[in-house]
């Protein structure tokens, strides 16, 4: 008789998560729950809702009648996510700490945990992501220690497996699991993969989860919460007050606690102004910080990114830009937003630059550049770079035409 296999589900104490436990148990599996506490709520101001989180994922544990495990990653999520967080910030970027919690925390040391310590056949979390293999492949899948070398063996023969968008895709997060390394998504399961929203709402309150149905959303920053994040931000990094300088013509309008609690597009507030400026480029520098005076100003608006080292989900990069060096695909930066056709081109580095089919509003340095072929999401990069804005482009074109007219006057006209 073969035996049953054990998988690992992470636990939120979200409607998502416990609808997950709840299919892996009807599909005949062994379940074991198991939350992560990511974050030390005793050093904190604000109201922290872990303890009530675990409560909630042991309530869906007992009544589907499975053991259920808590286990920590506060140092781990220091070291790994946070410390790297305030870094960017410093550096003058915005990073996404959600993409950098699954790449190092969810699906590395959960990972580890799920497989070495509890010794389960998978993981499985309660993701809306699909991948390309069916379940019963994930369990044939043994750990196998990454390649020592740079480079693998050319000659190994590898079937790498892919991430696909979730059916729900309003819901999609694929975004999010663009870092994720390919061993562990090669063990892992999203039982939510084929579900939409709706119906995955409609089996919690079927199953009595009502606890977790009345849970709302969690946005923004998990461990932040609902707090002003230049408040909670000012907690960690001492204030470096700088100018806010309007990108047109030059002028001080105002004064700022630190770059680091503004990022590009969003709206600056600035005393004495009736008038709605945006944040448009910062100098670390000097500190300041330019402005614009409409929400689409073209100092807003590029179309060119580069990126650090891509992260290509089946480890190499797709064969047509490993042959040409360029590719046809779709772009988009922020979760949920439409997705922009571009032209990427590998670098010799692994770095890629990505050309976009039409400018995009406030790019921003230290989010994750993410790209998808049809429904594959094939990975992503940090972006590091950017092109020119189309606000400096119109500024050169004025020049040379200026300069143009002023030859033009000079030149003497030729007696006839």
């Amino acid at each position: 008789m073969a035996l049953i296999k054990h998988v690992v589900c992470a636990m939120s104490g979200g409607v998502d998560s416990s609808v997950a436990a709840l299919l892996l148990k009807r599909r005949g599996y062994n379940v074991t729950g198991v939350f992560m506490k990511n974050w030390d709520s005793l050093d904190e101001k604000g109201v922290c809702t872990t303890e009530k989180d675990c409560e909630d994922a042991y309530r869906v544990c007992q009544s589907l009648d499975v053991p259920f495990h808590q286990v920590s990653y506060v140092k781990e999520y220091w070291h790994e996510v946070f410390s790297n967080l305030l870094k960017e910030y410093e550096r003058g970027r915005t990073p996404n700490p959600d993409i950098l919690c699954n790449k190092h925390i969810k699906f590395n040391h959960f990972h580890k945990y799920a497989i070495d310590t509890l010794g389960a056949d998978a993981m499985a979390t309660g993701h809306y992501a699909r991948t390309s293999q069916e379940d019963d492949e994930v369990f044939e899948q043994a750990h196998t220690a990454p390649p020592t070398t740079l480079f693998r063996d050319r000659f190994e023969i590898r079937n790498p497996v892919k991430l696909y968008k979730g059916a729900d895709l309003l819901k999609d997060q694929t975004f999010f699991l663009s870092q994720i390394p390919q061993q562990a998504l090669r063990q892992t399961m999203f039982p939510l993969a084929g579900l939409t929203k709706e119906f995955v709402k409609k089996m919690a309150a079927e199953a009595g989860f009502h606890h977790v149905l009345k849970k709302k959303e969690s946005m923004g920053i998990c461990f932040i919460g609902e707090r002003n994040f230049e408040n909670f931000i000012l907690e960690y990094l001492d204030p470096k007050p700088g100018n806010f300088v309007s990108i047109e013509d030059g002028t001080v309008m105002g004064t700022h606690k630190g770059w680091f609690t503004l990022t590009l597009g969003q709206r600056a507030r600035i005393g004495g102004q009736r008038d709605a400026w945006f944040v448009v480029d910062k100098d670390i520098v000097t500190g300041d910080v330019f402005v614009a005076p409409t929400t689409n100003h073209p100092a807003l608006f590029r179309d060119t990114v580069r990126t650090e080292r891509f992260h290509w989900v089946t480890e190499d990069p797709p064969p047509e830009l490993a042959r040409t060096q360029m590719m046809d695909c779709h772009f988009r930066f922020i979760h949920q937003m439409p997705l922009v056709p571009c032209t990427v081109t590998l670098n010799m580095d692994g770095s890629v630059w990505i050309l976009l089919s039409q400018p995009v509003r406030a790019l921003t340095p230290g989010q994750f550049a993410v790209l998808y072929k049809g429904d594959e999401c094939l990975g992503s990069g940090k972006i590091t770079q950017l092109g020119p804005s189309e606000f400096t482009l119109q500024k050169g074109r004025e020049r040379i035409v200026a300069a143009f007219q002023r030859k033009e006057q000079s030149t003497p006209e030729p007696d006839s």
